[in-house]
């Protein structure tokens, strides 16, 4: 999955055999972005907390990109 397919802002693509190696790896990324205070991260860093401010929303949120994630063939 892509950093934009996972909320986030750029094509960077990440590789997992879980959804949760997939949330660790983008996590990470998220957090080398936040530390150059990149701009179009931390605007999809903004929204994401945004987001997270339902519970509900949040939720599904990770259902649907579990479902995407668990959809894509594998390499």
């Amino acid at each position: 999955m892509t950093c934009k397919q996972l909320g986030g802002a750029c094509d960077e693509i990440f590789h997992a055999e879980t959804f949760g190696e997939m949330a660790a790896l983008s996590k990470k990324h998220g957090a080398e972005m936040f530390k150059i205070q990149d701009a179009a991260h931390m605007e999809a860093m903004r929204k994401m907390q945004e987001l997270m401010k339902s519970p509900e929303s949040m939720q599904k949120w990770f259902m649907d990109k579990k479902a995407e994630f668990e959809a894509l063939p594998k390499d």
